[in-house]
């Protein structure tokens, strides 16, 4: 009867061990699967990150501005620009930016 306790008991530390050592496996390719993802998107927003900052440098702006709008931009005091809104059919002109919140 020992004998078989004995057996039983190894038999089911064996199963246990098992289970536990293969879900183990399963949450590693898990976490090394969302790694390489997450390292991926690392990289595309370096990416774009070095994209955007590159293309919106004022010395890039001025540049496209010479090369697609020739004389067509100019500038202007930000203060002056309205805000047009339409309500209840009629046309509202508001200041765009408040004085009171510079």
């Amino acid at each position: 009867m020992k004998k078989l306790i004995l057996i039983l008991s190894i038999f089911l530390l064996l199963i246990f061990t098992t289970i536990t050592k293969n879900s183990t496996k399963d949450i590693e390719k898990q976490i090394y699967n969302t790694k390489e993802s997450l390292r991926i998107l690392e990289q595309k927003y370096e990416m774009v990150l070095l994209d955007f900052n590159y293309l919106s440098s004022p010395e890039k702006l001025m540049e496209y501005q010479v090369q697609y709008f020739e004389n067509e931009l100019k500038e202007i005091d930000i203060t002056n620009l309205k805000k047009l809104t339409l309500f209840e059919n009629e046309i509202q002109i508001e200041q765009f930016i408040d004085s009171k919140n510079e």
